[in-house]
């Protein structure tokens, strides 16, 4: 299911809307409404201007605001991914998209080893923004005061001086070494000029992970489930950037036809399938490419026979349960791209096409298999 609405491009990105933002903007808002009072009174003392509250806090006014500010807050997430996105392209990487999400932004990018000259200004570009945007909003504060009506600058003020304090703390928490955020892929970068990428990336994923391990304390302490979410997606993005970079060294070099079977199974779309389930006890295989008349027409697995009950299986073929015009890979390809496809299209086994002819298979096990041998080897 698409969990994103793309609701627009820029420099040819699309840009894309996640379901969990519409919760957080309302949360968002009634968070900032709540303490409207308490923030007025830090932003007086923070900037040392005098705030006119008769707008500010009367009827639903404090909510508008805090959905103002909201909304405002992740117009600046949003341009501090931009920011990340069009320095990655001009040096040549790829952006699939920007989408906004519960706590924040993420650029999806073409996943390829990190070049420290590139990773470093890419890194650097979101938090610069965002304490660019933070100082843009702070210097505003100082403007507003001079116009005629008090009350109007009173609002003004709240908002420029809110979302300069909250541009100025995004910069600063972005730059913490929390591989991988934006700090910890500055730490290496800098690594990775004084060792090797897989040290480096070793060593920033662990700086993460402690990260990752004292905001859950500290979350847990003060009973602030913001905290303990970012700190599960710390730990996570740092254990999966270091596994990923493993991976793609272990197969460096290493293409489809290193890895695939060239001796291949395969069913007709003809195929009843309570034969196709004898066929999966006797071949140990979970799943058969679908093959008619020499031409590859689909893919069938364990998990396409699962969706039908065992009594109707009895009058059905391959071709009702098939998945039609399967992803294919030449021998040539790199084994990084079967890992690639099979890690985002949940899959186990792509089958492998040399023009129009099946010459092969490759499964997840054989590039585990090839993994641990490369490894130990």
């Amino acid at each position: 299911m698409e969990t994103s609405l793309q609701i627009g491009n820029i420099a040819g990105i699309p840009v894309k809307i996640h379901w969990s933002f519409l919760l957080v903007i309302p949360l968002f808002a009634w968070i900032i409404g709540s303490q409207i009072v308490l923030t007025t009174q830090l932003i007086t003392i923070l900037f040392g201007v005098p705030i006119d509250v008769t707008l500010i806090e009367a009827g639903f006014n404090p909510y508008i605001l805090g959905t103002v500010i909201a909304l405002g807050l992740f117009f600046g997430v949003f341009v501090h991914e931009v920011a990340h996105s069009l320095i990655a392209k001009a040096k040549g990487i790829k952006i699939h998209s920007i989408t906004l999400l519960i706590l924040g932004g993420v650029s999806q990018m073409e996943e390829v080893v990190p070049d420290p000259k590139v990773e470093l200004p890419m890194a650097l570009a979101g938090p610069l923004t965002s304490l660019a945007i933070g100082i843009i909003c702070s210097a505003l504060v100082y403007v507003f005061p001079t116009l005629p009506d008090p009350a109007v600058a009173g609002v003004l003020v709240f908002t420029f001086g809110y979302l300069g304090i909250l541009n100025v703390l995004l910069f600063a928490f972005n730059l913490l070494p929390a591989f991988p955020m934006d700090g910890g892929r500055v730490l290496r970068a800098w690594l990775a000029r004084r060792m090797p990428l897989s040290r480096a990336t070793k060593i920033a994923a662990d700086v993460g992970r402690a990260f990752a391990v004292i905001f859950g304390i500290f979350g847990f302490l003060m009973l602030n489930p913001i905290l303990i979410i970012i700190a599960f997606f710390i730990y996570i993005g740092a254990n999966q950037e270091a596994t990923f970079l493993r991976y793609y060294i272990l197969l460096q070099d290493v293409t489809v036809a290193d890895a695939m079977s060239n001796s291949v199974s395969t069913v007709e779309p003809t195929t009843p399938l309570p034969r196709l389930l004898e066929l999966m006890y006797e071949t140990k295989h979970l799943g058969f490419p679908v093959v008619e008349r020499g031409n590859l027409v689909g893919i069938v697995t364990l998990s396409d026979l699962h969706k039908v009950s065992p009594i109707d299986r009895e009058a059905m073929q391959v071709r009702d349960v098939m998945t039609p015009n399967p992803i294919t890979l030449p021998p040539s390809a790199p084994l990084i791209d079967a890992l690639r496809i099979m890690t985002a299209q949940g899959i186990g086994r792509i089958p492998v096409v040399e023009g129009d002819t099946l010459v092969g298979i490759v499964t997840r096990t054989d590039l585990l298999r090839v993994m641990e041998l490369r490894e130990k080897g």
